[in-house]
Order: C-alpha cells, then sequence, then structure tokens
C-alpha cells in the first residue's frame, strides 16, 4: 500500500527539470497514461489500444522536445516519493507570470495529498510570481488543491499559450502575497 507524504523530507522530493535529457520520460509517463490514453484513442481510433498509447507517448516526447523545453524559463516539476515519479506539473512563461499545466497524480498516488504538496512546493520554490492554471469546473480534485494552495477563479474560460481559447475551463490565479 502507497505511504503517504513525508512532510518532514519535502525537499528531497521536488525535482526541477530544465531540460529533457534530465527528465525520466518512461516514469512521467507513468503519471500520463490516462490521459495519453484518452489522447491516443482521439488521435488514432483506427488502431491498437497499445499503439493508440505509444504514438501518444511519443507525441508527448515531440511536444516536450520541440516546444516545451525550447522556451526560456520553462520547467518540469515532479514530486518523488522513494524514488517513483508521483506527481508532475509543467511551468512556462504566460503574460505578466507563469502557466501551470498538466497538473497529474500517479492514479495508485491520489487523495493521499500529493498534488497539493507538489503545487504547494512549486509555489513556494519559484517565490514571487503570479501563476496562472487552466482548470476544468468538472474537474473536482484539481480544483480542490488549487483553491487550497490559494488560486482564486478569475475568468470563466482560459487562453492558452498560443492565444487559442477553451470555454470548457476556467482560469484561475495564485498570487503570491509579497507580489500585490
Amino acid at each position: 500500500m502507497p505511504r503517504s507524504p513525508s512532510w518532514e523530507r519535502r525537499s528531497d522530493m521536488l525535482t526541477i527539470v530544465n531540460c529533457l535529457g534530465q527528465l525520466r520520460f518512461g516514469a512521467l509517463m507513468e503519471i500520463y497514461q490516462e490521459g495519453n490514453r484518452e489522447n491516443g484513442e482521439m488521435s488514432y481510433p483506427d488502431l491498437s489500444p497499445h499503439e493508440q498509447l505509444m504514438l501518444a507517448e511519443q507525441d508527448f516526447y515531440t511536444f516536450l522536445s520541440e516546444c516545451f523545453f525550447r522556451q526560456p524559463d520553462a520547467a518540469y516539476y515532479v514530486w518523488s516519493d522513494n524514488g517513483r515519479y508521483v506527481s508532475a506539473l509543467r511551468l512556462e512563461p504566460y503574460r505578466d507570470g507563469l502557466l501551470l499545466e498538466a497538473l497529474e497524480t500517479h492514479p495508485e498516488f491520489r487523495r493521499k495529498g500529493y498534488a497539493k504538496l507538489l503545487v504547494r512546493s512549486v509555489l513556494d520554490t519559484i517565490g514571487e510570481h503570479r501563476v496562472y492554471s487552466h482548470i476544468s469546473p468538472h474537474n473536482a480534485p484539481s480544483l480542490a488543491a488549487h483553491k487550497s494552495c490559494g488560486f482564486q477563479k478569475i475568468l470563466d474560460y482560459a487562453v492558452y499559450v498560443d492565444g487559442s481559447v477553451n470555454n470548457r475551463c476556467d482560469t484561475y490565479l495564485y498570487e503570491n502575497p509579497r507580489c500585490k
């Protein structure tokens, strides 16, 4: 049975990754396996589930190598427990702050506080920045984690880095009290 987060060892568990070569990609894909399965089904409906998953993971790798890690100041933040990746998120420059994306926790480790622990640790680590996040109103676990970390809803739609708009997500903002 998975352990609960060890609050005392917090600084030993957060890894900040600034390039793809520092990331244990296979371990990261375990965290995102559910999303990759869904993306594979949508993108490659005529292939087997195994092929769909493999291609979705390849698409993820391509995005990270060709887009995400090419941005200055973009980073992955990964929470590990006993060396195993359990929760992860991305931060990239956005408007007058940073955009938190892809917050996910491995299914075996959900409902144990890892997402909240990761978000709080990241907010402590980055210091005086505004942090935006786009969240589906139907994603209750993500909403709870964000709200417990001090995020507040500011828009009933999301505008992504590329300028595209998503009316199915809301925009939340965390303002470090030292920034106000």
